[in-house]
């Protein structure tokens, strides 16, 4: 494989070097924030962005330990899950802070106004790309992705503006416009840059302490997802996001170990499923978070989003996998994909249920419109995600070859060239070995060797 370092190197150097341009022609505190800013107004923007932050740390938290613990499971790539995740945490800030506030000044100013809720919208532009980089995960370089990220941000918006500035879908916790749409660019790209060897690689499986490493991501991710669901919005509707939240992840849990057991022919459970179709009901609750669903409705979709995510990985990932040569390393199509089409569905038959008029559409009509966003959003993912694969398998992008998938080794400083959890197996094995050998009765050395 050529040198990948001296590309990726110019490429974050240069687009750093935007950003600071970028930034300074552009970005600025909001007027709220200004020394000189109206007393009045200065003390509403800061109890917004106290009552916000601790909010946007939760998310924060989920975007850096949560997706990033959640990748270690592969056996050799440990570093490259929890250090590309950190790399495309922090690029995506920059970049999707430039890129949403200009969607956002579309047909009218022309500066940036940055506030508490404009880092949190950041993070949710975040969560879309390393939604996306599930898919791709272990079998695309540090330079794809990095342009992947850089392209899916603008598409992500181009959905954002179409589905909510123009159809009017309300989508508080993300289902349609964050998880469907990060799940279905991901599985695009990895489509277009699939090979035969990453079927059946020796390197892909996990081991009993990589599936330990990705638990810490799935609690995380489990005890923070009510924020990630309820920090766009405030007061009451900001509780119903958090009960509904809980409520939904508590059914979600119980029902994918219940499905785990009954779908194994031995009865047992099984760890993907527990690392992640447990959180599907965060997913799922996403668009309709907020709404009316009363307790019962919460569970009902916590309920139907663990069925169908368990479902997911141990029948529908294996039939694509084999017929239309779909590799999802992480399975994003069972936990954002179609749990995120369970949303989009949830809250279009919610606000049919709850009849209420929004801005001018009475209930029924307003659940057509989440529907058409969910089908717009799907639409153009697929699209975006395509056109980005097709770049991205260009050789100057440096494709991995066979033998490079999954494997630390390949962009890492590793242990005697060797991923770190190659090596600690080593060693454990070498002790379990050690403590196996029998000590003869006389207890002699020599006789023991």
């Amino acid at each position: 494989m050529s040198n990948t370092r001296g590309k990726e190197t110019g490429i974050l150097l240069v687009a750093q070097v935007i950003c600071i341009a970028l930034f300074g022609l552009f970005v600025d505190y909001d007027a709220s924030l200004a020394p000189n800013a109206n007393s009045t107004q200065h003390a509403a923007e800061l109890e917004l962005s106290n009552n916000l932050y601790p909010l946007f740390q939760d998310v924060h938290v989920m975007m850096l330990i949560g997706f990033g613990f959640l990748m270690t499971f592969l056996k050799r790539h440990g570093f490259g899950s929890v250090g590309f995740n950190f790399l495309l945490t922090a690029y995506v800030i920059e970049w999707s802070t430039l890129v949403n506030g200009w969607f956002a000044l579309i047909g009218s100013g022309s500066k940036i106004f940055l506030t508490t809720r404009s880092l949190l919208e950041a993070d949710f532009a975040v969560a879309t790309v390393l939604i996306s980089f599930g898919a791709v995960l272990g079998v695309s370089s540090p330079v794809q992705l990095t342009i992947m990220a850089t392209l899916e941000v603008v598409f992500y918006n181009i959905n954002i503006y179409v589905g909510v500035v123009k159809l009017g879908a309300l989508d508080v916790g993300g289902s349609i416009f964050i998880h469907l749409f990060g799940a279905y660019f991901g599985l695009a790209v990895a489509r277009v840059l699939y090979k035969k060897g990453q079927t059946d690689h020796e390197k892909e499986g996990s081991v009993y302490h990589s599936d330990i490493f990705a638990m810490i991501g799935t609690l995380f991710l489990w005890l923070y997802w009510p924020s990630f669901n309820a920090g766009p919005v405030e007061g009451a509707d900001r509780h119903r996001a958090i009960i509904n939240t809980v409520l939904s992840l508590a059914a979600c849990t119980v029902t994918t170990f219940a499905i785990s057991t009954a779908t194994d022919k031995n009865g047992k459970l099984d760890m993907v499923h527990v690392q992640n179709a447990t959180l599907a009901g965060g997913v799922a609750m996403g668009a309709s978070a907020d709404l009316v669903v009363h307790p019962f409705g919460a569970l009902l979709i916590g309920t139907a989003a663990g069925i169908l995510s368990t479902l997911g990985y141990r029948y529908l990932q294996p039939l694509l996998q084999r017929t239309i040569k779909l590799h999802d390393t992480c399975g994003v199509h069972n936990l954002h994909g179609m749990p995120g089409i369970l949303g989009a569905v949830a809250s279009g038959i919610t606000w049919a249920i709850l009849n209420t008029s929004h801005n001018g559409r009475s209930g029924a009509t307003q659940g057509g419109y989440q529907i058409a966003a969910m089908t717009v959003g799907l639409a153009l993912a697929l699209a975006g995600g395509t056109l980005t694969g097709f770049l991205l398998k260009l050789p100057v992008w440096d494709n991995l070859t066979t033998d490079e998938l999954y494997d630390d080794d390949v962009f890492w400083e590793c242990q005697e060239g060797e991923s770190l959890t190659q090596y600690t197996l080593t060693q454990c094995q070498d002790t379990i070995e050690d403590k196996d050998v029998e000590t003869p009765a006389d207890g002699s050395e020599a006789a023991a060797k």
